[in-house]
């Protein structure tokens, strides 16, 4: 299980910082003034400089890939209910993944921009969790079918 941790953790460094970088091209496409802003104007101002800001975000960012990598054992844990696993995923991804984003400026830091992040995050949450619960019953039934049909 160690190994496993370390794996998926050094997996998921890499993972993290493509991402944020997708992330600010897409930001950047959307905002569509020909500029690529690469971090918020909070982590700017905090940072000092752009590149401080940049390398503070990549690093960031490779903790949160590392620890979102390393969550994902969780779902492994074939003892444990899909309501434990889930619950336990979704508490061990807050807790590295909330002050990533406050640390960043993702979110604005006033209970309202908390507040509004918590939400989309919870939907994006759920809408991901129906999606994989969706696809991998399919791959149950498929597979049922398949051992039936012998």
């Amino acid at each position: 299980m160690k190994k496993k941790l370390v794996m998926r953790g050094l997996l998921g460094i890499p993972l993290g910082i493509a991402i944020c970088f997708v992330v600010t091209v897409l930001i950047s496409l959307w905002i569509g003034d020909g500029t690529f802003y690469p971090v918020t104007e909070y982590l700017l101002e905090t940072a000092g400089s752009e590149l401080n800001a940049v390398v503070l975000q990549t690093v960031l960012s490779c903790l949160l890939g590392a620890g979102m990598g390393m969550a994902s054992v969780i779902w492994e844990m074939e003892s444990w209910s899909l309501a434990k696993q889930t619950g336990t995923y979704l508490a061990v991804i807050c807790v590295v993944y909330f002050p990533v984003a406050y640390a960043t400026g993702w979110m604005a830091h006033t209970a309202s921009g908390v507040g509004t992040y918590v939400i989309i995050f919870a939907i994006i949450f759920v809408i991901i969790w129906l999606l994989q619960y969706w696809i991998w019953k399919g791959r149950v039934r498929t597979l049922n079918e398949k051992l039936h049909q012998q």
